[in-house]
């Protein structure tokens, strides 16, 4: 068998792979560039994304290797989210390197940005691609440092970096730290990473109740938070059925109620 003979180290990753040729890194991944199909739109750019202005920005390890563009944008720190990408320029940035492992560091990742940020100096958060383990990461920063719910961090990220592509395993894992940070009674759904006009109607096949629906409102003032509860003690001092309405309904004597069959035809199950 002929030994392959040693070619020149890749000007970006700084291993042994045949770049200009289309060659993956067996060692880091590193991969040129995928041309876009005809009348595509080229997503990537040889800049980072702006997450925050004037502090936090999400690439890839192709951004991150650009030390001369990273320096017309201010960057100074970088966090380094793949162990086995290289630190290129460490005589020009301040790197951070996660550890290699299946859990998300997020507590590491956010206490080096937040430094960062205590510094006014301007960081970049990279992975191989920028588009799922890197995001992760600044997700999880804004649900901490901003106190924003995993959907609505993770829609500001995608907002400025479209090409944002969380794995199955990321996802879980920021589902899990949104628990441990607000608590398991969470105020406000988990981001949908399916587009909800692919799911198909729960109408069970019942028709729609024509008209509105009537809801009972009780003449109780509501508490300022979400979060806080009313005392059981308090009991509303009046009910009023359908209170919504300009003519007001009078509720029929209690001793003159009537059950009415059900013809079978028309079905309110769907109104509960």
């Amino acid at each position: 068998m002929r030994k392959r003979e040693r070619e020149n180290p890749c000007g970006i990753c700084g291993h042994y792979h045949k770049y200009e040729e289309g060659e993956v890194c067996g060692v880091c991944g590193h991969r040129p560039p995928v041309a876009p199909a005809a009348g595509a739109r080229q997503q990537d750019s040889a800049f980072p994304s702006e997450i925050l202005k004037e502090f936090l920005f999400l690439g890839s390890y192709d951004n991150a290797s650009r030390s001369e563009l990273l320096k017309t944008i201010g960057v100074s720190h970088i966090l380094n989210t793949v162990p086995l990408c290289q630190n290129l320029y460490r005589n020009s940035f301040t790197y951070h390197c996660l550890q290699e492992d299946k859990t998300l560091q997020f507590d590491d990742a956010i206490q080096f940005l937040e430094q960062c940020e205590r510094e006014k100096a301007r960081v970049l958060v990279h992975c191989m691609s920028g588009k799922s383990r890197s995001a992760a990461f600044v997700i999880a920063f804004l649900m901490k440092s901003r106190g924003w719910r995993l959907a609505q961090s993770f829609q500001w990220v995608k907002e400025r970096r479209p090409q944002v592509q969380l794995s199955d395993g990321a996802q879980q894992q920021l589902i899990e730290y949104e628990t441990k940070l607000f608590g398991s009674n969470v105020s406000m759904p988990a981001p949908s990473f399916t587009p909800a006009d692919s799911f198909p109607s729960l109408g069970f096949g019942f028709p729609k109740p024509a008209g509105d629906i009537q809801v009972p409102t009780f003449n109780q003032q509501a508490p300022a938070s979400i979060f806080e509860r009313v005392s059981p003690n308090n009991f509303p001092t009046n009910f009023t059925f359908g209170a919504e309405r300009t003519n007001e309904a009078k509720l029929p004597d209690s001793n003159n109620f009537s059950v009415i069959s059900s013809s079978g035809g028309d079905s309110m199950m769907d109104s509960t």
